[in-house]
């Protein structure tokens, strides 16, 4: 990865050189869109990232029981909206969480509905049971999992589920992918 970045860093001194006049251009074209979509989290290395520290419950208590040995603790901004869920689906909401390559950071975050019957043996399960709330990973995943915080910003750009992982090293401020 840092050998393709410092390839492209040399490609932009070479066009600078020859004509000034387009590669301005060209990277004016190239930044207008990628400033606007939410998933170059690596854009600018030394620009501070001001969603990857910001948890939305920060100062907030817990009000729900976890699991003993909870390998995801959900904070709670994201059990207020899990409840929701679990209240218009009528029934208990079993959550898969699992990690994919891909992403701004190497590997990215994947979490789904799924069913009761969909758990396999070697799956790993939270359950609360008072919330009616299952969480699930998978046994490759859990390497990576152990320990994340799932939170829940209601931001109108930017919102929804975000993972807070203290196994990443670096993780990119769209909040959902991350490297290790």
């Amino acid at each position: 990865h840092q050998h393709q970045h410092q390839h492209q860093h040399q490609h932009q001194h070479q066009n600078r050189n020859n004509n000034a006049f387009t590669s301005n251009t060209r990277l004016f074209s190239t930044s207008t869109p990628s400033s606007s979509s939410p998933t170059t989290g690596e854009q600018e290395e030394g620009a501070p990232k001001p969603q990857a520290d910001q948890r939305p419950s920060a100062g907030m208590t817990p009000d729900h029981v976890e699991p003993e040995d909870a390998i995801i603790h959900i904070a709670p901004k994201a059990m207020i909206r899990l409840r929701e869920l679990r209240a218009q689906a009528n029934d208990e909401i079993v959550l898969r969480m699992g990690v994919r390559n891909g992403g701004c950071s190497g590997l990215s975050y994947v979490m789904d509905f799924s069913t009761r019957g969909d758990i396999l043996e070697d799956d790993a399960v939270d359950e609360y049971e008072k919330e009616g709330v299952v969480c699930v990973v998978d046994a490759k995943s859990m390497l990576y999992l152990y320990g994340l915080e799932l939170d829940y910003s209601d931001e109108l750009i930017g919102g929804g589920f975000k993972f807070f992982n203290p196994n990443a090293e670096e993780s990119c401020g769209c909040g959902s992918s991350f490297g290790v």
